[in-house]
């Protein structure tokens, strides 16, 4: 081969030579230091990309864990506050009870009522004050709002609290009382008594936001009691539970005398009743006779001057039979829907009067029936809405406050155990969150690794590699830069 000086072939492959083992040994020096495969672009571009993606999943499924713990622990301060909203409720219940007992004077109940008042401040105020870094939870307006709890956009929970004020706390009712219906009617006074009421047999249907249920009532003149009982088989389903009382106003007489009559809930259990009646602006002594009779008949009276009021409280019919007054007299009859009618001695003496259903419910329903009218429980076949009963007006002053009190404060019971039971929820479904959270993150930090990181094993080993392509480059180029000198020996010939 020739002999040259100017270009050195052999130095200039040792040099390429040695930039490339310098190169390799700066790249494996970077991830050992960096603990990365990828500390560039260049190292890898897709992988980067990939890395990158991967970078902001994690770091987005973390936060979305730290968001679901603060989520869980909105839900713990609500869910406190309420426990202590049930016993105010509870508390207001117990009093409720001890105002309806017949033992209690006015000024007792006047009391129990102060405190019922300081109550209903309380469970306001706790309904107004309750916080989460200055978010009001318990006035109503914490609704739909909504937790990130994944690390896309949309990958929310929603979560709403219903209010606690006492003007939301509620319960919802309606009643068939209403004139021309045939709860609450008096089946036309005759002879002798009618074998049933009024009412045909109809389907009843209920929509609440739970469901919405169709309850067949098939006897004809079916009474308020038997009616009740088959709503409330679908209580569950519906949230929406009825109860069923017969009442109905007796007098004045038109003349005094000796009163007898026949008294029964129409099912075998009847009693006679008689007392003399000097005064017809008072007749005690026949609601004492009615009251000593209740045990077998399961009808009271409650006398007020020359009138009186027949109570069935179960639901059943109430049956008045061969009515006599030897004075000669007639008396009134006014059924809870505003019928009318006379009972007359020797004619129309027997009439037969039918109760009526009240329907509650924790949260609002509408109900309607296939027939209307007289022989309806409604006055029309279209939907009746319910209406409210708040706590905020609950009134234990007097018998009549302190039993509507119970219901409406049955359905607040019923109201907070709901929201609390939603908050458990919730706090499961978070910490579920929290945990498939906290496995997908772990899985793409090791995708991520498998990709981004260094193996320290292999670059060691490339480390040593390079280390010796160095030392074996340098002596290798000396030794070829030294080659040129050999041209001399031909110039020393």
């Amino acid at each position: 081969m020739p002999q040259i000086i100017n270009t050195n072939i052999a130095s200039l492959n040792a040099q390429r030579n040695l930039n490339a083992s310098q190169r390799d040994a700066d790249t494996t020096l970077q991830r050992l230091s960096s603990g990365l495969r990828i500390n560039s672009a260049k190292d890898d571009a897709a992988g980067l990309a990939i890395a990158e993606r991967f970078s902001s999943q994690v770091r987005g499924l973390n936060q979305a864990v730290r968001n679901s713990n603060d989520g869980v622990s909105l839900a713990q301060v609500a869910e406190g506050a309420l426990g202590e909203s049930g016993n105010i409720v509870q508390r207001m219940r117990e009093l409720a009870v001890q105002a309806a007992n017949a033992t209690n004077s006015a000024s007792d109940r006047k009391a129990l009522q102060s405190e019922v008042n300081q109550l209903k401040q309380e469970l306001e105020r706790i309904a107004t004050t309750t916080q989460f870094n200055g978010l009001n939870l318990l006035d109503g307006t914490f609704q739909a709002q909504k937790f990130q709890a994944g690390a896309n956009e949309n990958q929310t929970i929603s979560v709403s609290i219903t209010g606690t004020r006492i003007d939301s706390l509620a319960n919802n009712t309606r009643d068939t009382v209403a004139s021309g219906t045939g709860t609450g009617s008096i089946a036309t006074a005759s002879g002798t008594a009618p074998t049933e009421n009024n009412l045909d047999p109809q389907n009843l249907t209920i929509s609440s936001s739970l469901d919405e249920q169709t309850v067949a009532i098939t006897a004809s003149g079916a009474t308020a009691e038997s009616i009740a009982a088959e709503i409330n088989k679908k209580a569950e389903t519906t949230g929406v539970t009825a109860s069923a009382r017969t009442s109905v106003d007796f007098g004045p007489l038109s003349a005094s005398g000796t009163v007898t009559m026949k008294l029964s809930t129409g099912d075998g259990n009847e009693a006679t009743v008689s007392a003399q009646i000097s005064d017809v602006t008072n007749i005690e002594a026949l609601a004492r006779e009615i009251n000593a009779s209740s045990g077998k008949t399961g009808i009271t009276a409650e006398v007020d001057g020359g009138k009186m009021k027949l109570i069935q409280e179960s639901g059943k019919d109430i049956v008045i039979e061969g009515f006599t007054n030897n004075g000669g007299g007639t008396v009134g009859l006014e059924s809870s829907s505003g019928d009318t009618t006379t009972l007359t001695a020797g004619a129309t003496d027997s009439a037969r009067i039918a109760g009526e259903v009240t329907f509650d419910s924790a949260t609002s329903f509408a109900v309607s029936s296939d027939v209307g009218g007289a022989t309806g429980l409604f006055a029309a076949t279209t939907a009746y809405g319910s209406t409210t009963e708040t706590l905020a007006d609950i009134d234990i002053s007097d018998f009549e406050g302190a039993s509507s009190a119970m219901r409406v404060l049955d359905s607040a019971l019923e109201t907070i155990n709901s929201i609390r039971a939603d908050l458990g929820a919730v706090q499961n479904r978070l910490e579920s969150t929290i945990a498939n959270l906290s496995t997908t993150a772990e899985n793409l930090s090791a995708a991520r690794s498998r990709i981004q990181d260094a193996d320290f094993a292999a670059e060691s080993a490339n480390l040593a590699r390079t280390q010796v392509l160095q030392q074996a480059g340098l002596s290798v180029l000396a030794q070829a830069n030294a080659r040129p000198q050999q041209v001399l020996q031909l110039l020393q010939g």
